[in-house]
Parts: C-alpha cells; sequence; structure tokens
C-alpha cells in the first residue's frame, strides 16, 4: 500500500535538514512543503489520518482531532499523551516507525484504540467552563 498513501513533509527551513529531504524523499507519493502556519497545519492535521511528529505542540493538538500521533523521538516532554494512548513514542527507528505505520493502516481497531482514546490536554469546552463560573459569579 505505501504506494498509494500520499505523504506530505513539511520541510524545516535549515539548509542541511532540506539538503537531506529534497534529496532522500523523492518518491511520487511525497510531497516536500514549506513550513505551514497554524491555520494551515491544522487543516493538514484534520485532513492527515496519522500524524508523525517530534514537535510537542502537534503532540498536544492532535488528538484534538483525533489523530493518532507517532513521536519521532526516544523522549517526550509531553508523556501524558503517551500515556493516555493518544501517542506512541517510536523514536528514530526505521523499523518502529514503519510497524507502527502499517499498524495504524492497515488495524481498523488498532487505529480506533489510539484515535478515540481520552485526549490529555482538554476536551475542548474548556472556555465554555470559564464563561460559566465568571456568569455564576458575578465577575465581570
Amino acid at each position: 500500500f505505501k504506494e498509494t498513501i500520499q505523504i506530505v513533509y513539511p520541510v524545516h527551513l535549515n539548509p542541511n535538514i532540506m539538503k537531506i529531504a529534497y534529496e532522500k524523499l523523492t518518491r511520487e507519493n511525497i510531497k516536500l512543503i514549506s513550513p505551514l502556519d497554524y491555520p494551515d497545519l491544522i487543516w493538514m492535521m484534520n485532513r492527515s489520518n496519522i500524524i508523525l511528529t517530534d514537535s510537542g505542540g502537534i503532540q498536544e493538538e492532535a488528538p484534538s482531532l483525533g489523530k493518532p500521533v507517532l513521536v519521532l523521538r526516544d523522549i517526550t516532554e509531553r508523556m501524558e499523551g503517551v500515556h493516555a494512548g493518544t501517542a506512541i513514542l517510536v523514536g528514530s527507528s526505521k523499523e518502529k516507525i514503519v510497524v507502527e505505520t502499517s499498524m495504524l493502516l492497515t488495524d481498523v481497531s488498532y487505529y480506533l484504540k489510539i484515535s478515540k482514546a481520552i485526549n490529555p490536554y482538554g476536551d475542548g469546552t474548556t472556555s465554555e467552563k470559564i464563561k460559566e463560573i465568571i456568569l455564576a459569579n458575578d465577575c465581570y
């Protein structure tokens, strides 16, 4: 299935990273793009099936969109996602990245387990809760 999977990679502006990316990632199903601003990033993440990242911020955003996250690091400061089951530490091991990605793409129950795990970073209702507290306590 690897030729049918579309991969979008926002390439870091560091010239060393760009050089490697453009030399190594040459398949037709891999689209190398410039870094995205926040609204475009969220749009792209929302359209994705799986997120592979080393970014802590993206590890926090993806569960709100119901997207499984494979963390391309050996250690993360965002262990809440790993403990909650919304993220999997795969490090830089090609084998582990391929195995986990393949499982997420082929095993529906595995995908649902991760994509439907409880978001440790909130349920999206914080502003509503704050509003209710303000109104209930005449804080306005």
